[in-house]
């Protein structure tokens, strides 16, 4: 007996060593579960936490950081011209004085006759150092305008048949309008910007910078680009920020008056200018305006580009190419900048420029005194399927007004369209003839957007 049971206690310890511990089985699928939950979650808290920071960031760090907004660039409006009977009327009424005072004698004018004028001239002879001096006095007031003015380069890459990757560039010139005191603006032409992938302004002290272009008018060749006070930082001080100061192309004695075209009048960058304005009569029609254009007997490239200075040092043209007759094409012609303020306001706010498709001009006194043609903005083309075509509008209408403002010149005209905006329904008056006889119609129009 003794012996069995100390068998038996050798076999319980012999099966108690061999004894193996198992492990609990995975369950996979909620193993499967459980990862997909916490995936979900963790995608889900992402997502609202990127949310909330987007949404919030801006607010805290204008909060705690408060932003100036850039401040607003106006021009100056146009002076209305004395009228000649204004000028005689001002001139004959006295001006009131506390005490009467005793009439001074006006010095007797002297007038000179023709051979007089002449014996004067003969006396005065001109050498070769009169003629240095004079222009080396423009040769340094040419220095002081490129100040103003920069080179726009616009980079654009492209890819060839094998795959080679190359830069195709493109400079045009540009003159600075406007500091709001967050960007410096740029008027230059679009044509050859409009397919670069990168804009560079290089000013006239060798700085350069990276630019983005604010908007554009494409059917008149115009563009606003902007750069960014901070991309400049030191390398150009407050003293180097120069504005061009903008003038008025609307003088009566502008024709004969001189002129220096800066940019690149010469088709290359840096090239200037000398002569005078020889007209200021023609006109270029576009879509809702007319620019007035400037010819000069500046002899320059059909490529030319840049701006017209008077000798007081203000823009009075922005010179374009393509405008002339066929017999003036190489003689530098500008857009009159009185007729561009508006529109470069609405550039540089990066402001979409309203369109109707009305081309038009002014009616003439002679148009309304012999044929009663009503004065306003003469419809001479609708373009087609133009917000105006669609509305009705039809060649020989006679655009009296636009919502409450009445329009007497093509001009008005203009000026109220610009300042709506693109898909505003405007109403205009118009007459149209019908029977012999002019009778107001009211046409609702919405306004689409230029190109």
């Amino acid at each position: 007996m003794p012996e069995r049971k100390e068998q038996s206690q050798d076999n319980f310890q012999e099966n108690f060593m061999i004894e193996k511990i198992k492990q609990r089985p995975i369950n996979k699928r909620r193993l499967i579960r459980r990862t997909v939950i916490t995936v979900s979650m963790a995608i889900i808290f992402g997502l609202i936490a990127c949310f909330t920071f987007l949404v919030l960031e801006p607010v805290i760090s204008n909060w705690l950081y408060p932003e100036k907004e850039p401040e607003a660039i106006i021009f100056p409006e146009e002076p209305e011209e004395m009228l000649p009977e204004e000028m005689l009327e001002e001139y004959i009424q006295p001006s009131p004085s506390p005490s009467p005072q005793p009439e001074e004698t006006p010095p007797e004018k002297v007038k000179l006759d023709e051979s007089q004028v002449q014996e004067i001239l003969n006396q005065v002879v001109l050498d070769m150092g009169d003629y240095r001096q004079i222009y080396n006095v423009l040769s340094e007031y040419v220095k002081q305008l490129e100040q103003y003015m920069v080179v726009v380069t616009g980079t654009k890459s492209d890819t060839d048949w094998f795959a080679n990757v190359y830069e195709s560039k493109n400079e045009t010139s540009g003159i600075v309008v406007g500091n709001n005191g967050k960007e410096l603006l740029i008027l230059t032409d679009y044509s050859s910007l409009k397919r670069a992938d990168h804009l560079t302004v290089s000013f006239s002290n060798g700085v350069q910078a990276d630019a983005l272009m604010t908007q554009s008018f494409q059917d008149g060749n115009l563009a606003v680009l902007c750069v960014s006070l901070n991309t400049l930082g030191q390398a150009m001080p407050a003293e180097d920020l120069h504005v061009a100061s903008l003038g008025s192309s609307l003088q009566r004695n502008l024709v004969g008056s001189p002129v220096i075209a800066v940019g690149s009048p010469m088709g290359s960058s840096g090239s200037v200018g000398y002569g005078i304005i020889t007209s200021t009569g023609a006109q270029v029609s576009l879509a809702d305006m007319n620019f007035q254009l400037l010819t000069t007997d500046i002899y320059g490239s059909q490529s030319a580009g840049g701006v017209l200075f008077n000798t007081s040092g203000q823009v009075v043209g922005f010179i374009t190419t393509g405008k002339s007759g066929s017999d003036m094409r190489n003689l530098v012609s500008a857009y009159g900048v009185s007729d561009l303020k508006q529109m470069i306001n609405r550039l540089a706010k990066g402001d979409r420029i309203p369109y109707l498709g009305v081309v038009g001009v002014d009616v003439p006194s002679e148009a309304n005194q012999q044929s009663q043609v009503p004065f306003g903005a003469y419809v001479r083309e609708v373009e087609m399927d133009s917000p105006a075509m669609l509305a009705g509008i039809q060649s020989g209408d006679v655009i009296v007004g636009i919502d409450r403002q009445d329009v007497a010149r093509m001009s008005d005209y203009t000026g109220y369209l610009l300042k709506a905006n693109v898909e505003d329904v405007l109403t205009l008056r118009v007459m149209r003839l019908s029977q012999g006889e002019y009778k107001e119609l009211t046409f609702e129009v919405t306004a689409g957007e230029a190109e």
